[in-house]
């Protein structure tokens, strides 16, 4: 279907944008200018090379100009927020709060790529995205948890205290186990999903990390204190969350 392409290409194109702020953000650059670069000899980026997705086969994953390997990273982001618009415009339609979620899934991403580079979720994302999904929540957003219903400002409210009250307790109780990234991210992510969503995207996040983390230990001779940034599987139940909530919960309650 036609929608289906065009989103396809307008997540792409943001998904451009946003490996300059995966780039950017953690190293404290504007994520405005100057233009794209080649990341290995500085030359200015040709409009016409910084197709997403195309200019990286065309040009076999390499600078034009200095015909410097360029990483895949790139291309998968973008492939990767384009095929998430798409699962956004299939679970929830043409609304205006499709496009909510959109930059909310967007975010997910540079999240995960930031933490697991340089295990920091910048507070440049997380706090306007509290402020965001609480404003948005009062005006267009639905409770991915129901059939329709708007999620309200009560359930965001709800869901960022417990996200980040929940995560601030984990942080004490293990004595930085946790970090201050983590726990405004899960406010963050109550404040959209509301208090069912973190609940679900605490659960699919700890279970993922668990066994993450024990394959590490297996396979790749990790000790046990080795230290794993948590962001990415947070980022991981709350697109799960979003897009599945509701399904796992009626499997859950109706399992014999």
């Amino acid at each position: 279907m036609p929608e289906y392409l065009i989103t396809f290409i307008f997540g792409s194109v943001i998904g451009s944008f946003l490996n300059v702020c995966i780039y950017r953000v953690p190293r404290k650059k504007s994520i405005v200018f100057p233009s794209s670069r080649c990341p290995k000899c500085n030359s200015p980026i040709n409009v016409l090379d910084n197709i997403p997705i195309l200019s990286y086969i065309i040009l076999f994953g390499r600078c034009r100009e200095c015909k410097g390997a360029i990483s895949i990273r790139y291309p998968f982001v973008e492939f990767l927020n384009a095929m998430l618009y798409v699962a956004v415009l299939w679970r929830f339609g043409i609304h205006v709060y499709s496009f909510v979620y959109m930059a909310f899934v967007s975010a997910m991403i540079v999240i995960t790529f930031i933490d697991l580079d340089f295990q920091i979720i910048p507070d440049s994302i997380t706090l306007p995205g509290i402020f965001a999904g609480l404003i948005f929540s009062f005006v267009v957003l639905i409770d991915p948890y129901s059939r329709g219903k708007s999620i309200g400002i009560i359930n965001s409210l709800t869901g960022m205290l417990c996200g980040g009250g929940i995560f601030y307790l984990i942080a004490v109780l293990s004595r930085g186990g946790m970090g201050g990234g983590d726990i405004k991210m899960m406010g963050m992510v109550g404040s959209f999903l509301g208090w069912k969503g973190v609940l679900m995207t605490t659960f699919s996040a700890s279970l993922t990390g668990a066994l993450i983390g024990i394959f590490l230990m297996i396979f790749k001779g990790k000790g046990r204190k080795t230290k794993i940034p948590f962001g990415p599987f947070l980022a991981f139940g709350s697109l799960l969350s979003l897009f599945f909530g509701r399904e796992l919960i009626n499997i859950y309650l109706n399992i014999p």
